[in-house]
């Protein structure tokens, strides 16, 4: 236990230590870049996208998105709950009008992840904009003081794990699919 100790105490200091970096290093115009691509990654838009999916026919990448959408959003509802990580400090903004209890993890770099995923399995999606997309928005959550870098990381992990979940349940039950 005291090995698990000193790496959390060590990864609390190293997300610490790069929040404050990065306090310091934040200019006008990335700070208004990343405000504004930040939102790509919330819930909301989330909705939106899938919805487009739906509307153009994209069927399997509607499928395999809501999927794992759903599996990252109560997985990190659960964690927020129970971790109740204190956010960063000197945030430029807090997310605003949506559940959000703590900084572990960042659910919009779960969402991110998602998209980029289900982009690159894609013939539909291009993935050259869907996954540059995602990494920004996932930067833009620790940059603008939103969340610590291993939130960030745990976000993406949730992300991949519940995309590949996501393709176990289509695999599976192929009548969602006609596979």
């Amino acid at each position: 236990m005291d090995a698990l100790g000193r790496l959390l105490d060590w990864l609390f200091a190293l997300d610490t230590q790069t929040a404050l970096l990065l306090a310091d290093f934040r200019s006008p115009l990335a700070t208004k870049l990343l405000t504004s691509v930040t939102g790509l990654g919330s819930a909301t838009a989330a909705l939106v996208f899938l919805g487009l999916f739906f509307a153009a026919g994209w069927r399997e990448e509607t499928e395999r998105a809501g999927i794992a959408l759903a599996i990252t959003g109560v997985v990190v509802a659960t964690l927020m709950a129970v971790v109740a990580r204190p956010f960063p400090p000197m945030p430029v903004c807090q997310t605003t009008g949506e559940a959000v209890a703590s900084s572990f993890p960042s659910g919009h770099a779960a969402a991110g992840t998602v998209f980029a995923l289900t982009a690159w399995r894609s013939d539909e999606l291009p993935v050259g904009v869907v996954a540059p997309l995602a990494l920004l928005v996932a930067v833009s959550r620790v940059y603008l003081g939103t969340h610590y870098l291993t939130d960030t990381f745990a976000g993406v992990a949730i992300g991949v794990g519940a995309v590949a979940l996501a393709g176990v349940v289509l695999a599976r039950w192929s009548p969602l699919t006609d596979r």
